[in-house]
């Protein structure tokens, strides 16, 4: 009995291990309950924004590009919607998913939506054979990040009847999701195409100048100088004219919203999903930002009209007393619709495939980008140099044979002229008469005036690239050849307009605007102000003067009386392409290309090619100047016979839409419905 009460030895040693497990324990359970305190205290906040960013996905939203219009307020270039539709593989072919099992039993898969979305969407069997294979492709694997729930786009620029059909019918077309894209769209298509530019989508080789290596670890400044308008994948942006230039004020500021999703990726909604998104919940775009322009679309028209008869060349309307541009005309163009994207990138590839191989350079911009001889319209500065540096009495009369010879080398005129001063040499344009006078006046005098005048430089009009065009002097010809080897046939070529000299029309038309005004040269100024979305005037730009011509006025009045008998003389070359209601002074110019055609050359390419450049610069009116027009036609061999008239006709429509908007409507004679 007292052994009962007797202690075991073995129980000293239980009670020992029992300590040891005790311990073990709560080192265990402290350990947990720190682990708890650590993801539940401490780094609670971290791991909920994580699992809240699991759930949440911030959407963006398109912003609306700003609207172009032209001096009168014409929408030039403007924003349109358009839907484009998006399927998501595993929603609408179930069917293509790899078969599933529960409890044992084989699954039915949800009926398939794709042949009825393919119905509404009036896909051809080839294109519906074609996504049906690319859908049963990419669903070989149905996880949760398979492509299987990734979007196809299936259709771009959906018609709105369709849009119609496939809401209507949203229980019906499971998967399809459709997707509001502004495009952007050009109402008058070809009209003012390269001045107006277009716009490209962000291709992966400029989203990586915007996101460089290591984007996603960069300081938020540097991201923001990397990339200032914050582009994306699948963005647009100006590729060329207006578009380009003003893309930081047109191209506005994209919007968001956040939206629930699943775990596959799928936007939930909903009362219990709006509960879910934290404040705030959306930021609305910001839209860019309106351009007033002073192009007139009318008068672009009635130069495209004018231009009709003939397969490339320019034309430059600008303001005499302001350097405004009124117009700027390149032919061959193009529809900007075409490359915007706006009915899909197949339409972008055939409209690439066609325009830039074309011999005639469609996506030339030939008003600046494009540099010519000038021919006879460069005349009137060898004038202006002979006078200025007072080489040449105006007065004294030259003979023309109708050629000029130093040494072995004959140098021809169009025609024999007779006995000529410098007004009469002006308006026949007799060459003889230059050649004397470039031989006075010499190389550098006349290339001094005719740089005074902005020729042979980039004007800054920073809407396309410029060429800068060439006015050869002495010292050119010497870096460019050898000093000893200047030749006169240098400065007798220069003189009219011949050998090196090229410019660009708008060159030329600013340089006849300044000879109109009285010397006065303006930088080109195709923006007049940009304007908020409700039409308010935010910025204007005033015209700005890049320099006053170094010319005495007594010399500028000889010029602009022989340009004014060019026209309205019986001798002037323009003479019988005149319209006698208007008065106009200007230069005919015919320049000579130097095409030699090659072995194999397509024998009409090469007529074609061979043909000489035709011109004519001018101003109207005569006496008191508001416009000056240039016109190029490529190739249109005379410039009396093909410029000339091109001018003429557009300088009266300018007269006649001018006239008709200084008269007041008179108000309708019939009363007005419902009045007796």
């Amino acid at each position: 009995m007292n052994q009962l009460f007797v202690q075991r030895s073995d129980v000293g040693e239980f009670r020992k291990r029992y300590k040891y497990m005790a311990s073990f324990v709560l080192l265990v359970f402290g350990i947990v309950v720190a682990r708890l305190f650590q993801l539940q205290v401490i780094s609670g906040s971290d791991y909920a924004a994580i699992a809240h960013e699991n759930i949440i996905r911030r959407v963006t939203i398109a912003t609306t590009r700003g609207v172009i219009r032209d001096t009168a307020g014409k929408v030039l270039a403007s924003s349109r919607p358009a839907y484009n539709v998006f399927i998501i593989p595993g929603r609408v072919m179930p069917s293509a998913r790899p078969p599933r099992t529960r409890r044992g039993q084989l699954v039915i898969p949800d009926p398939d939506s794709f042949p009825k979305i393919a119905e509404t969407l009036r896909l051809n069997p080839e294109e519906r054979t074609r996504f049906e294979t690319r859908i049963r492709e990419v669903c070989r694997t149905d996880e949760d990040k398979s492509p299987c729930w990734k979007p196809i786009l299936v259709r771009e620029d959906v018609a709105r009847d369709i849009i119609a059909e496939l809401r209507q019918h949203r229980e019906e077309l499971v998967g399809a999701d459709i997707v509001a894209n502004p495009v952007r769209y050009y109402p008058f298509k070809n009209l003012g195409s390269h001045l107006l530019g277009y716009v490209a989508e962000v291709d992966a080789e400029m989203l990586a100048k915007f996101k460089p290596p290591g984007w996603e670890h960069m300081p938020t400044d540097e991201r923001q100088r990397a990339n200032p308008l914050s582009y994306d994948a699948g963005d647009s942006l100006g590729a060329t004219g207006i578009e380009n230039a003003w893309e930081s004020y047109l191209r506005g500021q994209r919007g968001w919203e956040k939206r629930v999703v699943d775990a596959r990726g799928r936007y939930r909604f909903g009362p219990d999903a709006d509960r879910l998104l934290d404040d705030p919940k959306r930021q609305d775009p910001i839209p860019g930002r309106d351009l007033r322009l002073s192009i007139d679309i009318e008068l672009e028209a009635a130069i495209d009209k004018a231009m009709r008869a003939h397969h490339t060349g320019a034309v430059v309307v600008v303001e005499v007393r302001t350097g405004r541009i009124l117009a700027l005309y390149s032919k061959p163009d193009f529809d900007p619709n075409d490359l915007s994207g706006g009915a899909g990138k197949a339409r972008v590839r055939e409209a690439v495939n066609r325009l830039y191989p074309d011999p005639l350079r469609p996506m030339l911009d030939k008003t600046m980008s494009g540099a010519f001889e000038p021919g006879s319209t460069f005349k009137p500065f060898a004038a202006m140099a002979a006078l200025e540096n007072r080489t040449v009495n105006p007065e004294d009369m030259a003979r023309c044979d109708g050629y000029i010879s130093f040494g072995r080398q004959i140098m021809h005129c169009s025609h024999v002229h007779g006995a000529v001063n410098m007004r009469t040499a002006i308006a026949a344009s007799c060459n003889v008469y230059f050649f004397r006078l470039a031989e006075a006046t010499g190389l550098d005098s006349m290339a001094k005036v005719a740089s005074d005048f902005g020729l042979g430089q980039k004007t800054g009009i920073g809407v396309n690239p410029e060429a800068a065009g060439r006015i050869p002097t002495r010292a050119w010809y010497a870096l460019r050849f050898h000093a000893q080897y200047f030749r006169k046939g240098f400065t007798l070529n220069a003189a009219i307009g011949q050998g090196d000299v090229v410019v660009t029309p708008l060159q030329l038309a600013l340089g006849y605007a300044a000879i109109g005004n009285g010397g006065t040269l303006y930088h080109p100024q195709v923006v007049r102000g940009i304007e908020t979305n409700d039409g308010t005037m935010a910025q204007e730009f005033p015209p700005r003067v890049r320099r006053q011509v170094r010319a005495a006025p007594e010399t500028l009045a000889r010029v602009v009386t022989g340009l004014f008998d060019v026209v309205n003389s019986m001798d002037g070359t323009a003479y019988w392409v005149r319209d006698p209601s208007l008065e106009i002074a200007g230069k005919t110019g015919t320049a000579q290309t130097g095409y030699r055609a090659r072995p194999g050359d397509d024998p009409r390419v090469a007529w074609f090619r061979a043909r000489d450049h035709a011109w004519f610069a001018s101003f109207f009116p005569a006496r008191s100047p508001e416009i000056a027009v240039v016109v190029l036609v490529e190739h249109g061999e005379s410039g009396p016979r093909a410029a000339a008239p091109v001018a003429i006709k557009i300088i009266g429509e300018y007269h006649k839409l001018q006239v008709a908007r200084a008269t007041p409507t008179k108000p309708s004679a019939k009363p007005p419905k419902g009045t007796r």
